[in-house]
């Protein structure tokens, strides 16, 4: 499986991507729309939000697994895109019989939470917590439902009234939710042909010795439980979901790559303790292309913080790392890795578990020479420069985990395997 280790961005996509290739089937297991892939073909870009990025790969099949919550339209819109730019989705894409629904009011009410809350998360506004929240509290829509349209009927028009008790009953919002309501149910028709028992397909593959690739969404940082709360998204993303949300016993994974920047990003609110001064940040977000996939929001950008990495290892039980965009720090002079955190209690270098005080530590650097050369065409390790493979090996030695493979760029080919 692949984990993102920081606040997501880590660059999974193309990680995806690329292990893709030896795997029969990939898939998705969290979160929902508000986690956006980019992966750089030779002749094209993809930014893919929903489908697993192996689609991108002619002979892989890729599921949606029961742990995602499901935008219907915008699940087929990134299908049909697909389709007509010749990837050829057709006969490759399955959606769990349990994948929870994204309805249009719980977007309404995502923005609604948001813009009344005292405090920011700074949500992408795509209805992904109240989706979870339906799902927690047992009220939710998933796939399987569509297939059993009173069913279907009766969950819609109760979420509606939950929604009109919250919003109002402004003749705008009824008119909007109803008029949604029916575009919903045109999608919903679509969609129940792309139902399937996912973690029965994945135990299937395995028995035909073939090998499946487990792809999260947003990163450690964000987890619900884990991460910096409650400035995080409303899923598990860390490793322990991969099984919950794909439908199999943990046992039957038995590799977990991590997939870290050589720097450190954040999007939307919340702490990020390695963050630059305004002038080094946007140098980096410029050079990095450090704007979100989904919303196009610019990240906050900061070194790397080797207390997150070792945190991360931890607690996904890493047995490998990919370092992405090594690239962008070509042209510095110097290069600054977070060993650990001040805090008034003296210098810890275990991620804190109180995260108010998280709010409130002074990183420690080390820092270390750059490299002052471009790394864009290096393909081996031995070819990288000495400085590069120095801070490299110190990455591992904070993360205390090996390096498997480092990222030079955005296409296929700039892949160092390790």
């Amino acid at each position: 499986m692949i984990i993102g280790c920081q606040w997501g961005d880590e660059g999974k996509g193309k990680i995806v991507d690329v292990l893709a290739e030896d795997a029969q089937l990939v898939v998705r297991y969290q979160g929902g729309a508000n986690a956006g892939h980019t992966v750089q073909l030779p002749d094209q870009e993809f930014i893919l939000h929903q489908i697993p990025s192996g689609i991108l790969h002619p002979d892989k099949r890729c599921l949606i697994g029961n742990g995602v919550v499901l935008d219907a339209a915008e699940f087929l819109r990134e299908y049909d895109a697909l389709d007509q730019r010749g990837v050829n989705p057709k006969k490759r894409v399955g959606v769990s019989y349990g994948a929870h629904l994204v309805l249009p009011y719980h977007k309404i009410l995502d923005q609604v939470s948001e813009d009344q809350a005292t405090k920011k998360i700074g949500t992408t506004g795509r209805g992904i917590g109240p989706t979870y929240e339906d799902k927690v509290g047992r009220r939710g829509l998933r796939v399987g439902d569509l297939r059993h349209p009173d069913r279907t009927n009766t969950l819609i028009e109760e979420g509606i009234a939950r929604a009109k008790s919250i919003i109002g009953e402004g003749e705008s919002i009824t008119d909007s939710l109803m008029e949604d309501r029916e575009a919903f149910l045109r999608d919903s028709d679509r969609l129940v042909e792309f139902a399937t028992d996912v973690g029965l397909e994945i135990a299937n593959t395995l028995a035909d010795g073939d090998s499946v690739l487990l792809e999260g969404a947003q990163g450690t940082a964000l987890d619900v439980d884990h991460g910096t709360y409650p400035f995080v998204t409303s899923s598990n993303t860390t490793a322990g979901a991969a099984a919950i949300g794909s439908g199999i016993g943990p046992t039957m994974i038995d590799s977990v790559t991590g997939v870290v920047k050589a720097y450190t990003t954040r999007v939307g609110n919340g702490p990020l303790p390695t963050a630059f001064e305004p002038e080094m940040d946007e140098m980096i977000r410029e050079l990095g292309g450090e704007f979100g996939a989904t919303t196009g929001r610019p990240r906050r950008c900061g070194w790397f913080d080797g207390v997150l990495a070792k945190f991360s290892a931890r607690v996904n039980g890493l047995t490998g790392l990919a370092v992405t965009k090594l690239d962008v720090l070509d042209t510095l002079p110097e290069v600054y890795v977070c060993t650990g955190y001040e805090t008034q209690h003296g210098i810890i270098e275990d991620f804190p578990a109180d995260l108010v005080e998280l709010g409130e530590v002074k990183p420690v650097y080390e820092m270390l020479p750059g490299w002052m050369e471009p790394t864009k065409e290096i393909r081996s390790q031995e070819d990288l420069p000495r400085a590069a493979r120095v801070f490299l090996e110190r990455l591992e030695e904070l993360a205390e985990t090996s390096i498997e493979m480092v990222s030079v760029g955005p296409k296929r080919s700039q892949i160092i395997r390790f």
